[in-house]
């Protein structure tokens, strides 16, 4: 479980026991069951990344909502919906480094709608890593109303290392280097750190 949710689950729990304690079993089911679904959701489960530098990983779990193929105006970029079942920590999508973090307030649209990509609250994350620059965006939604983000300018990250989370739904894109295809579709469910989403080639293999 992410560390940062122990306090409050914890709190939770003793509200809880305590109206346990002074015999009031069913008015305790309530803060036990919203300590339980805490827990459940700032979960942070270990992943197995898979080897391969020419490999872009998934910055976060959850579904698939938008896939946008590079063109000559454009960078290539995979949006993910997180919602409040998913698992909300997210991950460097390959190794390098961190160019910089820039965050911008903003509304709280539902996460899923393609509005959301540019009005809603975020914090952007430029990485160095092979085949160019990627983009990490942690995108607030309906819901959500808290990012946070481990990294700052200058640090080093390893592919599918946790660079943050987003409390509650939330959305997360992926922008990528030219040379990069997308390997999901719309729909795809995705997990963090472990699914491939795309693949890093060299010009004559994109010809």
């Amino acid at each position: 479980m992410i560390s940062a949710a122990w306090p409050l689950v914890l709190s939770v729990a003793v509200l809880a026991a305590l109206l346990f304690f002074l015999h009031y079993p069913l008015a305790a089911l309530v803060p036990l069951s919203a300590s339980v679904a805490i827990a459940l959701f700032f979960r942070d489960p270990e992943r197995t990344v898979p080897a391969g530098e020419d490999l872009v990983v998934a910055p976060a779990d959850g579904k698939v909502v938008e896939v946008r193929p590079a063109s000559e105006s454009v960078e290539p970029r995979v949006a993910i919906f997180l919602s409040l079942f998913n698992v909300h920590v997210n991950r460097s999508p390959v190794a390098g480094t961190v160019r910089s973090v820039v965050y911008r307030a903003g509304s709280f649209r539902p996460a899923w709608e393609a509005e959301a990509s540019s009005s809603n609250e975020r914090n952007s994350l430029e990485l160095e890593g092979p085949g160019g620059r990627f983009g990490v965006a942690q995108i607030a939604g309906l819901v959500a109303r808290r990012i946070h983000c481990f990294k700052k300018e200058g640090d080093a990250v390893a592919r599918g290392e946790r660079i943050g989370y987003i409390a509650f739904g939330s959305r997360t894109e992926l922008t990528l280097p030219p040379r990069a295809v997308i390997l999901v579709r719309v729909g795809d469910h995705v997990r963090g750190g472990e699914s491939v989403i795309a693949r890093l080639t060299t010009g004559k293999e994109r010809a």
